[in-house]
Parts: C-alpha cells; sequence; structure tokens
C-alpha cells in the first residue's frame, strides 16, 4: 500500500512538473511572439511611413486643416486616394491637382473665400490645392453633420448625388452604411479612405 502511494505521489509529482514546465514554455513563447511582433512593426513603421503612406506637404495640410477644423489624417487619406501626392495629377474628367478640385468647383471655393487671385492655372499650386481641397471637406463636413461617410461620398460623387441617395433611400444623418452606396466606384473610394485614415492615424500620431 505505501509503494502504490508513492507511486501515485510520484506521479503527480512529474505531472505537476510537466505543467509547470509546460506553462512557463507558454509564457516564454508569449514573450517572444509580442517582442517578435513588436519588433516587425516598428521595423515596418518607417517602411510604411516612406512608400505605402507618404505623407508629403504635411506642414501645409496640418495648418489648413487646423484651421477649418478638418482632421488632417483624413485630408491626408483623400490626397492619397486622389492623386497619390502628384502635385501635376490630372483626371480624365479635369479634376487637377493633389486634391482633384473640378476648376469649376475651385471657381465657386474661390468665391467663398473671397479669393480674386484665383486662376485654373494657379489651382495646380500645391499649396493652393490643399487649402481649397480642406475647405470644400470643412464645407461638406458641415452639410452633412460631420458624418464621414456622407462627406467622403460627396467629395467623390457630388453633393448633389448624395442629397438625392438620401431622399431616395431615406438616409438619415446618421447613415454609415458605406455598402450601400449605389455607385460602385463611390462605395470602394469612401471605404478605401477611411481605411487609409486609420493607417495614417497610427502612423503619424499628433505631436
Amino acid at each position: 500500500m505505501d509503494n502504490f502511494r508513492r507511486r501515485v505521489a510520484e506521479s503527480r509529482y512529474r505531472q505537476a512538473k510537466r505543467n509547470v514546465v509546460l506553462a512557463a514554455s507558454s509564457l516564454v513563447f508569449f514573450i517572444f511572439s509580442l517582442a517578435l511582433g513588436t519588433y516587425i512593426a516598428f521595423q515596418l513603421a518607417p517602411v510604411e511611413r516612406n512608400y505605402i503612406y507618404p505623407f508629403p506637404y504635411r506642414d501645409e495640410v496640418e495648418r489648413y486643416a487646423a484651421y477649418y477644423h478638418v482632421d488632417s489624417t483624413l485630408v491626408a487619406a483623400v490626397i492619397k486616394a486622389e492623386s497619390k501626392f502628384q502635385g501635376d495629377a490630372k483626371s480624365h474628367r479635369g479634376a487637377i491637382g493633389l486634391m482633384q478640385l473640378m476648376p469649376s468647383t475651385a471657381e465657386w471655393i474661390a468665391l467663398q473665400l473671397d479669393d480674386p487671385t484665383y486662376t485654373e492655372q494657379k489651382l495646380k499650386e500645391p499649396e493652393r490645392n490643399i487649402r481649397y481641397g480642406v475647405w470644400y471637406l470643412h464645407s461638406l463636413q458641415q452639410e452633412f453633420h460631420g458624418n464621414p461617410v456622407l462627406v467622403l461620398a460627396a467629395y467623390n460623387a457630388g453633393r448633389g448625388n448624395v442629397q438625392e441617395w438620401m431622399k431616395e433611400y431615406g438616409w438619415g444623418m446618421d447613415f454609415h452604411d458605406a455598402d450601400s452606396i449605389p455607385f460602385a466606384e463611390t462605395r470602394e473610394y469612401v471605404k478605401n479612405v477611411m481605411e487609409m485614415q486609420k493607417k495614417y492615424e497610427e502612423l503619424y500620431p499628433e505631436e
């Protein structure tokens, strides 16, 4: 009987020892994985910042974003989606510059800003293009009560189309279902810009 009890005790001891070793190994693996993930993220951040999600004209974007109360990371995401930060970009529809503004829209913006110096040629200037584009986002945010889906849809498809969709589909100012946008191009644009904004928030936190 004593031998049996001893064998049971030894078996339990060996099992407990194995459990301790297993738990310790799991903890070491967890710490290693966490450290490795942090290291990889740290190493990838400069690559993402410099090549995947660059932020040229950051000073200009942040200055006008602060002035017109628009999130600078939203502006960065819009510019990346519209022109990939190419100041001389021009679309087949005639949109110009970093924020791809139509000349007719830019002319209207110039009137709202009381800017008599505007010309279509000057719309190619990065700073002016950013200023006009950020003001336009601000205007859309006011019109659509800051709703990011409606604002971005209006920036891409025009405020008139968004107003029509709101009437036709019964959307309110609390509408957030980007998948319900009837234009495929606008639907993908909105989702793309919102995802890119998250990356800009992550890579370029407020200083």
